[in-house]
């Protein structure tokens, strides 16, 4: 069933190396936990002897960090650049401690309590009044139930009322249900339970946190990737995966995804590799983005030519990215083309719209 989901979770992706992980885990576990710590590290940044791949690229202490804090009973919350790989690291960790991924609250404007914590079965609820039948568990009250890591992303979105809902779970580690009694009205947190949040930082200032949810987390910033040629293996690997999942029998040239990379930091730097001020775009030039573009370049390619994605290609699709958040930056973009763009990149800038 697995083949024909888009995106199947981290624990069904890598479900033979989770297994191997746990046989081979010989690691004290924290309670509640499916693995130990050494194990967990090694299901993030690898392990060639037991054919665990990296799946993170970055620091690899902010994993042991990371780690550390999901031990103890404070939040861990993820901050960074947009598409800095915050949301895959925290359900890689969740992966990992809990062996589910999937107690996940997406964070914005209309996200309520009720999406957090729980609601009601409504025509239970009229009928036999409130129960624990008529309960419905949202993922916050499961994982404390269950003992398991919940991930909030993009917490930073939901408006501050929401967001403090968060305040006795993670200090008392208990959930209060008032509209039931006895026993049921408490949910006390089981071994296991904690909580990674995500903020990108260029939305932190929508809806910023009270120092009161700020002191029950610790925080870890997510750099962007430092290294050239490690992005570029990145970006090639995951466009690769993505186009293998939809039909693409020809893979875009190594020379066009360079071409692709280099252009993503320059942009995103404002400075190209020669040391040359160029333009930087207010859009979101990340590495996640420019897998992206990656992944349309071979399917324009392959689907319309049945060939591997061009220089044309990649600056038809560069468009879609630049013209996000500003229009400036589509002047911008064919500003940079004219200027560093070289051979059929150059050619093919007269496709930029406008």
């Amino acid at each position: 069933m697995n083949d024909h989901v888009q995106r199947p979770p981290a624990e069904v992706r890598y479900a033979d190396e989770l297994a191997r992980l746990r046989d081979a885990d010989d690691g004290a576990r924290p309670p509640g936990w499916a693995l130990s710590l050494r194990a967990a590290r090694r299901f993030v940044i690898g392990d060639e002897k037991l054919g665990v791949t990296r799946k993170f690229v970055g620091d690899p202490s902010l994993i042991d960090r990371a780690l550390v804090t999901l031990a103890t009973s404070r939040g861990l919350m993820l901050v960074g650049e947009p598409g800095t790989a915050k949301s895959l690291l925290s359900e890689l960790l969740a992966a990992a401690v809990s062996g589910t991924s999937t107690l996940t609250i997406q964070g914005g404007a209309a996200t309520t309590e009720d999406q957090i914590k729980y609601s009601w079965n409504y025509a239970l609820l009229v009928a036999e009044g409130p129960s624990p039948r008529s309960l419905v568990a949202a993922p916050l009250l499961r994982g404390m139930a269950e003992g398991r890591v919940v991930r909030f992303e993009e917490i930073t979105r939901c408006p501050l009322e929401v967001q403090d809902c968060l305040l006795s779970p993670l200090s008392d580690r208990v959930l209060a249900i008032p509209e039931l009694t006895g026993p049921d009205a408490m949910v006390f947190a089981r071994e296991g339970f904690s909580v990674i949040a995500t903020a990108n930082t260029r939305d932190r200032g929508v809806n910023e946190m009270s120092a009161a949810l700020k002191r029950r987390f610790n925080f870890e910033t997510v750099f962007p990737i430092a290294d050239f040629g490690t992005e570029l293996s990145l970006v090639e690997a995951e466009a690769t995966a993505l186009l293998q999942r939809s039909g693409v029998g020809a893979l875009p040239h190594r020379d066009v995804l360079e071409v692709l990379v280099r252009a993503f930091r320059e942009l995103r730097q404002g400075q190209t590799a020669r040391g040359d001020a160029t333009d930087r775009l207010s859009g979101v030039m990340s590495t996640a983005e420019a897998v992206s573009v990656a992944h349309a370049v071979g399917l324009r390619g392959w689907f319309l030519r049945g060939e591997p994605g061009t220089a044309a290609d990649l600056v038809t699709c560069l468009a879609g990215t630049a013209a996000k958040d500003s229009p400036d930056d589509l002047a911008k973009l064919r500003r940079y083309l004219e200027h560093q763009g070289s051979g059929p990149l150059y050619d093919a800038r007269h496709l930029l719209p406008g």
